[in-house]
């Protein structure tokens, strides 16, 4: 019995998306950029975003990449933790799509603020690797 062309059609597409060693290394750029976000490193936060950055909070304000970054190292407020869960990764030729669940604490001078987010990534392969070119975040009921 032959195959539905439609199903066939659906495989070979799912095939062709699937880049493992692609999906591997946006992994590890996000991993980078979450250990940059919590120590507040600049240096590597500026390597792993792009010059366009438009990174968006789960209350809708939008930063450029030095804005983000400067409320990053400022030290105002200090990332206790970010645990990533669920997380999926796409490949789509040099787009990398990251999407998760995250719980992250912050404090900021001595109040912590849980946030628990659904986060979606959006990573650009270029000359210098991996980069970090836009960043949506949905804020979830309180994690029970």
């Amino acid at each position: 019995m032959k195959a539905p062309a439609t199903f066939i059609l659906s495989a070979a597409l799912a095939l062709a998306g699937s880049n493992p060693k692609a999906e591997g290394e946006v992994k590890a750029a996000m991993e980078a950029f979450r250990k940059a976000y919590m120590s507040g490193d600049k240096a590597a936060l500026d390597k792993l975003t792009t010059a366009d950055l438009s990174y968006t909070h789960s209350n809708g304000k939008i930063e450029t990449k030095a804005e983000f970054i400067a409320a990053t190292t400022s030290g105002k407020t200090k990332v206790e933790a970010m645990d990533i869960s669920d997380a999926t990764v796409r490949v789509h030729g040099n787009t990398g799509l990251f999407q998760a669940k995250v719980m992250i604490r912050n404090n900021a001078g001595g109040t912590v603020t849980p946030n628990n987010l659904n986060i979606l990534h959006v990573w650009i392969k270029g000359p210098g690797g991996w980069q970090l070119a836009a960043r949506q975040a949905l804020r979830l009921p309180p994690a029970s």
